[in-house]
């Protein structure tokens, strides 16, 4: 089974960016336990980080035909790209939204997730355990569905 972590903008400052929301875990941290966790699965967990709305499409384009499953933290791309929403259904491949906090607990206008209705599941508000929920959760649903 092969997995794909996307994060987007700003998660490249984990551990430093206001960690009274996000945590005091790096995202180096968090990839390196996220991929010990999928490989006790069975599973080989990829990751990705950009703070560019491009890349990240890009990155979901070249995931089409090689991976399974994909957990996204788009960060504030959630609630702003419809272009990374259309990518996402483009290539038909099932995906976890996952946020360290809990968005609805936030401004308003992160309320509204352009990835949520589409997504297999949403994770939110758990901090770093919310990777590793997302990931459960989402090889729970390919298990099933092989």
């Amino acid at each position: 089974m092969h997995l794909l972590l996307l994060n987007g903008p700003n998660l490249n400052l984990l551990g430093k960016r206001e960690p009274g929301i996000y945590g005091q875990a790096s995202l180096a941290t968090i990839e390196e336990q996220l991929r010990g966790e999928a490989k006790t699965e069975g599973a080989v967990l990829d990751c990705f980080q950009s703070n560019f709305e491009g890349a990240l499409i890009e990155r979901v384009h070249q995931a089409m035909g090689s991976t399974q499953g994909i957990l996204i933290n788009a960060g504030a791309y959630t609630h702003t790209s419809i272009a990374l929403r259309d990518a996402l259904l483009g290539v038909s491949i099932p995906y976890v939204e996952l946020h360290l906090s809990n968005t609805h607990a936030r401004e308003s206008f992160r309320h509204r997730s352009y990835f949520a209705d589409q997504a297999i599941g949403v994770v939110s508000g758990f901090g770093a355990m919310s990777y590793s929920l997302a990931l459960k959760g989402l090889i729970s649903y390919l298990r099933a569905e092989a």
